[in-house]
């Protein structure tokens, strides 16, 4: 058989050893039939005698497979396939350590501010307490900011304002009440007007609950600057921390509009080590306008009238201080690691040491604890610093989360109802407020269901 010259040779399929009917210099032998030879029943293989009735056995009886209708055939030798695996689930997020640092290295200087208070007569315990009060709570405004700023796109996180805000503060007001009551002091119990730390719950719940209002304003960090400024003109109540609510609230914004990269502006040496110099510089400040200056500026509750300061004045001091609580907040930021540390996991149950501590700090007020003569002094600073870290580890421990945290952290779940769209699962361990309205089924009985939007707000 002749070939066209310059053309492949197709007289035979590749891997079979047979003609190709296709190739137009090839012609099918004279077999009274249509069907090739090559597929005819005299060249296919033995099988057993057809009925009557049936059909001789040919090339097109051959099973078509899924290979077979692109042009590949499986040879009788070759393996089948090894069906493919699932893929892996996705691995979980690790948490990231740094911001849990931040919060551990925080509750420590809240929990050493408020131990200072008894000696604070002596120049080095208000230099210090001075230095800690400029910055502390800021960045801890700051952090809660920057936490929060997805907060209402989640009906779990919603729940918490209730679960870890609003009952924890209502348990610890009823606890102060009870505490000063037996020491000695006269029964108080006003709820709208928080006790000594109760203050930073009720102001959060706030922060939170404006959040939305500030995530579409164009420019919500001098609008919230302006409100700041302003507030100092006037008496305003402490009443449910309306005072510190619009005093602090420029950190609180500013950590809103932060994002992940602003923070790994921090991560270069120099920043590092600019952060430790500025922090030095801030405590040598501290110590020296110590003796000369009111603390009530750190407070960001008093007007500037209660201050005994003219308009001019008070806002001077009060932009000096939104001021240098900025810079010494970012530059503990940029001083903390972020790497794990040995107090990462203790960054994580920080809400129980700020709230707990204050039992443990008033007795030790009432029972002169701290207040012996050698604490007046910088070793007295040293000591008080040293057993206030000690105290806000032990707080921060698991043992002590699970002590207290059916009344500090207590799960409501039957207090709510179930977002629209969402069906009971009894199968599932995780409650019904923390499921996906997308991932439950829907009723076809009930109607279209309404569903909460989780986009963010644009701006």
């Amino acid at each position: 058989m002749s070939r066209t010259p310059g053309r492949p040779d197709r007289t035979k399929r590749p891997g079979r050893g047979t003609p190709d009917p296709l190739d137009p210099a090839w012609t099918p032998a004279p077999t009274g039939a249509h069907i090739p030879a090559w597929a005819s029943a005299a060249s296919a293989p033995a099988r057993p005698e057809t009925g009557a009735g049936e059909r001789p056995f040919s090339y097109w009886d051959k099973p078509q497979t899924e290979s077979s209708r692109w042009g590949r055939y499986p040879e009788a030798d070759e393996e089948p396939r090894p069906e493919e695996e699932p893929p892996a689930p996705p691995a979980k997020k690790k948490r990231e350590p740094y911001l849990d640092n931040v919060k551990f290295v925080l509750i420590a200087l809240v929990v050493t501010g408020h131990s200072l208070v008894p000696t604070l007569a002596a120049h080095s315990s208000k230099a210090a307490y001075l230095f800690i009060y400029t910055f502390h709570m800021p960045a801890f405004v700051l952090v809660s900011g920057y936490l929060g700023r997805n907060f209402w796109n989640s009906n779990a996180k919603i729940n918490k304002l209730v679960d870890t805000m609003l009952v924890p503060y209502a348990v610890v007001e009823l606890g102060y009440a009870l505490l000063r009551y037996a020491v000695g002091q006269k029964w108080s119990l006003t709820i709208i007007d928080p006790a000594w730390l109760n203050w930073y719950l009720l102001a959060l719940v706030l922060w939170r609950i404006s959040t939305p209002i500030w995530n579409r304003m164009r420019q919500p960090v001098l609008v919230a600057l302006v409100i700041s400024m302003v507030a100092g003109f006037s008496e305003i109540s402490g009443d449910f921390s309306i005072d510190r609510f619009f005093g602090l609230l420029p950190f609180y914004v500013i950590g809103l509009v932060l994002k992940p990269e602003h923070f790994d502006l921090l991560k270069p040496l120099w920043v590092r080590i600019t952060g430790g110099v500025v922090l030095a510089a801030g405590a040598a400040v501290a110590i020296f306008i110590a003796p000369h200056v009111s603390l009530k500026p750190v407070y960001y509750r008093y007007s500037f009238k209660s201050m005994d300061m003219s308009w001019w004045l008070g806002l001077g001091v009060r932009g000096a201080m939104l001021l240098a609580g900025l810079v010494l907040s970012v530059a503990l930021l940029a001083v903390v690691p972020r790497r794990q540390t040995w107090f990462s996991d203790l960054g994580t149950r920080t809400l129980y040491a700020y709230l707990l501590h204050g039992v443990v700090v008033l007795v030790a007020k009432d029972q002169k604890w701290l207040s012996f003569p050698w604490l007046y002094g910088p070793l007295g600073v040293i000591a008080i610093t040293c057993s206030a870290l000690v105290l806000a580890i032990i707080l921060c421990l698991p043992v002590t989360r699970t002590a207290f945290k059916w009344l500090l952290e207590p799960r409501l779940v039957w207090l709510y109802r179930r977002p629209a769209g969402e069906a009971a699962r009894p199968s599932s361990t995780v409650p019904a407020a923390d499921m996906p309205a997308a991932a439950t089924p829907v009723d076809p009985a009930a109607g279209p269901a309404r569903r909460e939007s989780s986009a963010p707000l644009p701006r």
